[in-house]
């Protein structure tokens, strides 16, 4: 059962501050920090110490706070980095230095203007500074998506044996396709001897709208680590969504992983961060959006009232969410009409209701969304044999 958990790795206040504007202060952090331990997020990426004195502060006081969630702190492949990051960390009780270098042709040419093998040298020698810190270390491939599977292979083996205990894979530019992400997972479970000694990680981004898909491929095939943000805030397009990937395995059991995450706190934990980062959720976000448990359709609505299963796959009160909502519009049928009636008192009979629906419809035309107060004026204003008149 401990090979079937998902490990959720939580990058909110790291990547996800990394959206323009998005700009958290300490407190701001130590909250969130606080919030998330709560939701039973098992790594909390806090941040990236060495980029500013701020970010040094923000993971050197959420690491005097939590107490049950792994403290992690970014570095890149530099010694000063690592040391900087160590201090920070200095009172976690749980310490994770998170540190790496680009893998792929692009990162190694264009941003290096180094060799593949001196990459590789550098890639185990920063992960050597890191354990001279903490048993806790994660290595990231950046760029692994468009890296070569053969070398990347090579890589992972490499900085296993210098003792990083989680191998992070990332799509750093959201280029995979989930076939294809979860093939490159599945070629470092069966090509790299000595995987079993470390966790490998799935660390996708948004580009072209495949985060949440990949990283379930993923963990699909050999992965048990999920990076990924609240409301899938992050760097360009975002990461992967936190609140999706949890729902989806909780969903589709047949799979047989699971994370320890509190379901019910996904909707009220998306608000506040939400207002914490001053970044608004579109509405038809999936399971935290305005949108994700309302039906305008006529057809739709008249399927929910029938039995809720039949447009729901997701009990609202599983996810911290509002109740279901019969949004009235245009679209809407006379099921949904006298359901909201119904809901504001009014008994109405079949010939009632057809005859109201005319009227409806008229409103319906004239506004995006009929209310309730435009229901109570239609219900007092007339009688259902006088409103054709």
């Amino acid at each position: 059962m401990a090979d079937s958990k998902i490990f959720i790795f939580d990058t909110t206040l790291r990547d996800g501050e990394q959206v323009p504007g998005c700009k958290l202060n300490t407190s701001e952090k130590v909250t969130l920090a606080l919030e998330l331990e709560q939701l039973g997020v098992d790594i909390i990426e806090a941040g990236f110490p060495i980029s500013s004195p701020g970010d040094f502060e923000s993971v050197n006081q959420i690491s005097k706070v939590i107490k049950e969630a792994t403290i992690c702190a970014l570095s890149r492949a530099v010694e000063k980095d690592i040391e900087v990051a160590a201090q920070a960390l200095k009172y976690a009780s749980r310490p994770r230095i998170h540190t790496g270098i680009g893998t792929s042709d692009f990162h190694i040419k264009s941003k290096f203007n180094s060799t593949r093998e001196e990459i590789l040298q550098r890639a185990v020698q920063c992960v050597k500074w890191a354990r001279n810190f903490t048993d806790d270390v994660e290595f990231y491939a950046e760029d692994a998506g468009r890296t070569d599977n053969e070398y990347l292979a090579r890589v992972v083996e490499a900085v296993i044996a210098a003792g990083a205990t989680t191998v992070n894979i990332p799509d750093t530019t959201g280029y995979c396709l989930p076939q294809q992400y979860g093939e490159k997972i599945a070629f470092l479970i069966n090509n790299v001897s000595n995987v079993d000694r470390a966790v490998i990680s799935c660390h996708c981004h948004n580009d072209l709208g495949l985060a949440t898909a990949n990283s379930i491929a993923g963990v699909m095939n050999g992965a048990r680590q999920i990076e990924c943000t609240v409301n899938g805030l992050g760097e360009r397009a975002g990461n992967t969504s936190l609140e999706e990937v949890v729902m989806i395995l909780k969903q589709h059991k047949h799979l047989g992983l699971y994370t320890n995450i509190k379901t019910q706190q996904l909707n009220p934990l998306s608000r506040i961060v939400s207002e914490t980062m001053r970044m608004p959720v579109q509405p038809n976000k999936a399971i935290v959006g305005a949108n994700a448990f309302s039906h305008s359709s006529g057809i739709h609505q008249d399927g929910f009232l029938k039995d809720a299963l039949t447009y729901e796959i997701i009990n609202p009160e599983e996810v911290g969410a509002e109740q279901s909502k019969i949004v009235l519009t245009a679209r809407s049928g006379r099921s949904a009409l006298a359901h909201r009636f119904q809901k504001l008192g009014f008994q109405y009979n079949r010939n009632d209701i057809d005859v109201l629906y005319e009227a409806f419809l008229k409103i319906a035309d004239a506004k995006k969304e009929v209310k309730e107060e435009d229901l109570l004026q239609l219900a007092n204003q007339y009688q259902p044999e006088t409103i054709l008149a």
